[in-house]
């Protein structure tokens, strides 16, 4: 275990990204193989259904990762951000994108080519290693996740996803806990299967409540305890 490595008492948490997994000299030598990119915000950094001809791996800033259904709507699957990597399941499986990747602010990444990539694992079986982990961990979360959602109304799903958003993405500020991730209220709506209508009226209750505030693009969480109560978390 590296100083990098984060362990609980079941291994490694699944929030935990992949170059942080890797040895300092593994972390060099694959990061040396690629090509340094830029994005600005709100822009692509893959698309769902493209081809697919590198990977990324994210050195900084935030990135959101959705997939469209065939009737348009549109799901949040995951935040990925510094240390983390995309696009590797098309580089090892060498089908189309299955998701769309867009920065949330601006992105530094370096693009590594399917080829280089793949001979790399192959020359380096610890990083595979930390990459299966790590994909092991992923699925595990959404696997707990999906479980505890199908027990939940949509009201309490969206309150423990605010809560789980203020604990991972959260900044203290006088009113409380700003969201530093800009998310939108479609976005939202997607990550607890709702509509966005349905997380406006969600949202127009909690700051009735003044559990939140809400402004352009920005969401504080002014009250948690009150998040707390409708999911029935103590």
């Amino acid at each position: 275990m590296t100083a990098t490595q984060p362990f609980g008492e079941d291994g490694l948490d699944d929030r935990v990204p992949f170059l942080a997994r890797l040895e300092r000299s593994d972390r060099a030598a694959l990061l040396s193989l690629g090509k340094a990119l830029e994005f600005p915000p709100r822009s692509p950094l893959v698309r769902q259904h493209e081809p697919s001809s590198h990977v990324l791996l994210i050195l900084d800033g935030w990135t959101k990762v959705t997939a469209a259904a065939s009737n348009g709507y549109e799901a949040l699957l995951a935040l990925r951000g510094p240390g983390d990597i995309v696009g590797e399941s098309a580089a090892l499986t060498g089908r189309p994108r299955s998701a769309t990747v867009t920065a949330l602010e601006p992105v530094r990444a370096v693009a590594l080519e399917h080829e280089r990539f793949k001979d790399f694992l192959g020359d380096f079986p610890q990083v595979s290693f930390r990459l299966l982990g790590l994909t092991a961990d992923r699925t595990r979360a959404a696997d707990h996740r999906r479980l505890e959602f199908a027990s939940m109304s949509v009201r309490e799903r969206f309150a423990a996803l605010l809560l789980d958003l203020a604990r991972t993405h959260g900044r203290r500020t006088d009113q409380g806990i700003e969201l530093a991730i800009p998310l939108s209220k479609q976005e939202l709506a997607g990550s607890v299967g709702a509509s966005r209508e349905m997380v406006q009226r969600l949202l127009k209750e909690l700051r009735e409540r003044r559990a939140v505030a809400t402004g352009r693009r920005a969401l504080v969480i002014l009250q948690p305890d009150i998040l707390r109560q409708i999911v029935g978390r103590r």
